[in-house]
């Protein structure tokens, strides 16, 4: 291997949003995530609803009021 340019390797700890803590190596010293393989469905067996509502629906309630203001404008010409 070539000196000076690899990124230093440390030991380091991964804790998940559940709480779950385990070591592995890494070019970073701290990482979060918010699923691993003791919350995550597919190895857990149960379902989990992360996110209760999709992008679409995010999207319109997010442009809701936008939509409003162009009717009114049509209405009044």
């Amino acid at each position: 291997m070539k000196k000076d340019i690899h990124p230093p390797y440390y030991k380091t700890i991964v804790h998940c949003a559940c709480g779950n803590e385990f070591e592995t190596g890494s070019t970073m010293k701290d990482i979060k995530v918010e699923i691993c393989s003791n919350c995550h469905p597919l190895f857990t067996g149960k379902q989990k609803l992360v996110d209760s509502t999709g992008r679409v629906e995010r999207f319109k309630n997010k442009y809701a009021q936008f939509n409003k203001g162009e009717a009114k404008a049509d209405k009044s010409k």
